[in-house]
């Protein structure tokens, strides 16, 4: 069978499992991205309200202002289209449900790219697999192939009106052996002000662009990029 050609660039989702995620792993990507005219929508799996040190603030205040704060976030690098899903923060599974949940979104948004979360674990950073990480980044795999496509996956989605739709690639941050780099310097200080924009959880990293400057110019290194620049990593494979 010949390989079907690519669809042209007209619309990203990007899926994780709480706000922030997108903002460390691959904002300064999403701002080169929505400056080349390309839409990009957010799905975000919980609502973060496990997040943060305050343990006099409820988790309903939590949840509510972490939305409020990946909303900001997003403005930050031209994205307005978020979708909170709401499961639980630091409990989350590949259920069926979260797998429709995504599913939804990806029929509504209609992405030829789907960028989320690597379902493998990177020993090199445990940051980066955080468990609810990994069972995104499984959910996401599952949403994209089989759910989003299949007809008779989920069928309440098709009563709701959604068409199956087939996404072309995946993208996956923090993935263990990336092979794709984005050269995000343009873009560093949308980034950076994205990330700011997560007051409950990073308002007291007084140094936060500097180590953002020195992981971003580490991974440009990886990928072979001349001095000076800053990237964003990505493992890429195919969906069709």
């Amino acid at each position: 069978m010949a390989e079907r050609p690519p669809s042209p660039l007209e619309r990203i989702l990007v899926v994780a499992a709480h706000p922030d995620d997108i903002d460390f792993g691959c904002s300064g990507s999403i701002a080169t991205w929505t400056g080349e005219g390309i839409d990009v929508a957010y799905c975000i799996v919980t609502d973060g309200d496990a997040g943060g040190s305050d343990r006099s603030q409820s988790r309903v205040e939590m949840a509510k202002l972490r939305r409020e704060e990946q909303t900001a976030a997003a403005a930050c690098v031209g994205v307005t289209d978020l979708t909170f899903l709401g499961h639980p923060d630091g409990r989350l599974e590949s259920t069926l449900e979260v797998r429709r949940d995504i599913a939804r979104v990806i029929r509504r948004v209609r992405p030829q790219r789907v960028v989320g979360p690597s379902p493998e674990r990177n020993w090199q950073r445990i940051f980066a697999s955080h468990p609810d990480h990994l069972a995104a980044g499984v959910a996401t795999m599952a949403a994209v192939y089989p759910d989003a496509r299949n007809p008779f996956a989920h069928p309440e989605l098709l009563e709701e009106g959604l068409e199956p739709h087939t996404v072309e690639e995946i993208w996956m941050m923090a993935f263990p052996t990336p092979d794709t780099w984005v050269d995000v310097t343009d873009h560093f200080d949308r980034k950076i002000a994205a990330l700011q924009c997560h007051r409950s959880q990073v308002g007291g990293w007084e140094d936060l662009p500097d180590a953002m400057r020195q992981w971003g110019s580490a991974i440009a290194h990886q990928g072979g990029l001349a001095d000076g620049r800053l990237a964003e990593a990505f493992r890429v494979i195919s969906a069709v």
